[in-house]
């Protein structure tokens, strides 16, 4: 596994912290010299002006390859009995009949290291669960024992979702995961999935990781609950992941919801496939659509 060192995390964090501070200093003298200036004529050279960025365009595809082609399931790669491709979509499906469990379909075009990956999603069912996989790799399913404290209808349920993972072996992966849940509990969260970090970035944050340590709270991106407002349940979102290095950017609906900035070389990944999961009890549909990848350098 390679990743970045973390002197060189440690120099981003520390830039980045010295470029908000050097904004609040500008800020400050600002406000002290708006009478002098206004005393004095404005010389500003016809050279210099100040425009605003354009608004990203979704629907700009100069550069990037369309990973899906919005027919066939050509070079994914997952249990048909729960996705299919049905309006343009790739589609998993999830009942009370035909549990899916926790499975994933498998982009097999590669395993990206630094791209950007833009695709729309919906989710249907108030169970539903899923995310968008990447830098991942295939691992077994772990078989975990079952708690003395469940009730039976839990203890059922634990042994079906465990006996579905077997099942779905194949398609078992660990690795970074931008989650994505119906009742927005979730969404936009930097989570790793079969790993013993767990949530690692929440909604909200932007987080940095080093060898041995705890993870480090870097700043905030916006109140939580600001941020779940701009999504849009059981209608199309779009999504964004920017992989750069160790920099984890995810992005919906044109809001950062979470950073990473992973150091950690015993979980860190700088490679790794791409997937849509599946998860959630009762009738579950989740649907990707318009899925586009740019490699970067």
């Amino acid at each position: 596994m390679k990743t970045r060192s973390a002197t060189q995390a440690r120099t981003r964090m520390i830039t980045a912290g010295l470029a908000l501070a050097g904004a609040a200093v500008v800020s400050n003298l600002s406000s002290r010299t708006v009478a002098q200036q206004a005393a004095a004529p404005a010389h500003r050279p016809q050279a210099f002006h100040f425009t605003q960025p354009d608004p990203i365009n979704f629907d700009d595809h100069a550069g990037w390859t369309q990973i899906f082609d919005g027919k066939t399931l050509d070079n994914w790669d997952g249990d048909t009995s729960v996705w299919h491709v049905e309006d343009g979509a790739i589609v998993g499906e999830s009942s009370p009949d035909h549990p899916s469990g926790t499975t994933n379909i498998i982009w097999r075009g590669g395993e990206p290291a630094n791209f950007e990956l833009k695709l729309e999603m919906k989710l249907e069912g108030e169970g539903a669960n899923g995310g968008v996989q990447y830098r991942s790799f295939s691992v077994p399913p772990v078989t975990r024992p079952l708690p003395d404290s469940l009730t039976p209808e839990q203890r059922a349920r634990f042994q079906q979702e465990q006996e579905l993972a077997q099942k779905r072996a194949k398609w078992n992966l660990s690795g970074y995961q931008a989650d994505f849940d119906y009742a927005n509990k979730y969404t936009g969260q930097l989570y790793e999935q079969e790993s013993p970090r767990g949530i690692v970035a929440w909604r909200g944050q932007v987080v940095a990781t080093e060898p041995e340590k705890n993870p480090t709270l870097l700043a905030t991106l916006g109140n939580a609950d600001e941020l779940k407002s701009v999504i849009k349940p059981g209608d199309w979102n779009q999504v964004e992941i920017i992989a750069d290095g160790n920099t984890l950017t995810h992005i919906i609906n044109g809001r950062v919801m979470a950073i990473l900035v992973d150091a950690d070389p015993a979980h860190a990944q700088s490679k790794g496939l791409i997937a849509f999961e599946i998860e959630g009890p009762g009738n579950v549909k989740i649907s990707h659509r318009n899925v586009w990848l740019k490699t970067l350098p």
